[in-house]
C-alpha cells in the first residue's frame, strides 16, 4: 500500500509540475525581459527554501478545502491529490533551475542558425533548443522525482495517512487520487518513535525499499540520457 502511495502521489507531483516548471525556466531564459527575469528567478528559487512543514500548512489550509469541494463520495480532501499538488509546488524551484540552466548552455549558434533559416522563435524553441538541452532537463526531472519521493512532513499533513491501497471511488478512474494514502517516507516518520523490535526491522525495510526505488529512477534516467547520445550518433 504506502509503494504505491509513493508511486501515485509521486507521478501526480511529475504530471502536475514538470509542465509548469519547464514553461518557466523557458520563459526565464528565452522569453522573459532581463529585467523581468530578475525578479522572477530569485522569487521561484526563494520557493526551495521553505520549509516543508509552511507547504503542509498551505496544504491543509488551502489546497485540502478547494478539493474537498469535489463531489465525490467519501472525499475528505485530504489525500492523493492534495498531496499532488503541495509536492509539485516543492519540486517546481528545484526542476526550474537546474533546466534553465541547461537552456542557457545550448550555444548561442544554434539559435542564430535556426532563426536564419526562417524558423520561428517557438519553432526553434521547440525543435532546436529543448532537444539540445535534453540531458540537462531530464537530469533536473530526476532530482524533482529524487526530490517528490524523500519528502516527508508535507505528505504527511495533506495525504490522509491512512495505510490503504488507493481505489477509484466512482467509474472514474482519475477518483483513485483522492483517495487516502501513506507514503514510504511517512510511514517511517509516523512509527519511528515507538517501534522496537521486529516493527523497527520492517521500517529500516521500508528504508530499503525507498532507497531501491530512487536507484532505479537514476539508472532509468541514465539510460535514457545514454539512449539519446546514441541516436544523436546516428
Amino acid at each position: 500500500a504506502m509503494i504505491i502511495g509513493s508511486g501515485l502521489v509521486t507521478a501526480g507531483s511529475v504530471i502536475l509540475g514538470v509542465p509548469l516548471a519547464l514553461g518557466c525556466a523557458i520563459f526565464l531564459s528565452e522569453i522573459a525581459h532581463p529585467n523581468l527575469r530578475a525578479i522572477v528567478k530569485p522569487c521561484v528559487e526563494l520557493l526551495a527554501g521553505i520549509p516543508s512543514v509552511v507547504y503542509g500548512l498551505f496544504g491543509m489550509v488551502i489546497v485540502v478545502p478547494i478539493v474537498r469541494g469535489i463531489d465525490v463520495p467519501g472525499n475528505t480532501g485530504f489525500g492523493l491529490l492534495s498531496a499532488s499538488i503541495v509536492l509539485a509546488v516543492m519540486i517546481l524551484p528545484t526542476i526550474t533551475s537546474v533546466a534553465e540552466h541547461a537552456i542557457r548552455s545550448v550555444p548561442k549558434e544554434f539559435r542564430e542558425g535556426s532563426l536564419a533559416m526562417g524558423a520561428t522563435k517557438w519553432e526553434t524553441i521547440q525543435k532546436v533548443i529543448i532537444p539540445g538541452a535534453r540531458s540537462g532537463i531530464i537530469s533536473a526531472i530526476v532530482l524533482g522525482l529524487g526530490r517528490a519521493l524523500g519528502e516527508t512532513i508535507a505528505m504527511i499533513m495533506v495525504i490522509g495517512n491512512s495505510v490503504i491501497i488507493p481505489a477509484a471511488s466512482t467509474g472514474n478512474p482519475l477518483s483513485i487520487f483522492l483517495s487516502r494514502a501513506r507514503t514510504l517516507t511517512g510511514n517511517i516518520a509516523v512509527e519511528i518513535n515507538y517501534a522496537t523490535g521486529l516493527h523497527e526491522s520492517a521500517l529500516f525495510a521500508t528504508g530499503v525499499i525507498l532507497f531501491v526505488l530512487i536507484m532505479i529512477v537514476n539508472s532509468s534516467a541514465k539510460y535514457l540520457m545514454s539512449r539519446g547520445k546514441l541516436e544523436k550518433s546516428y
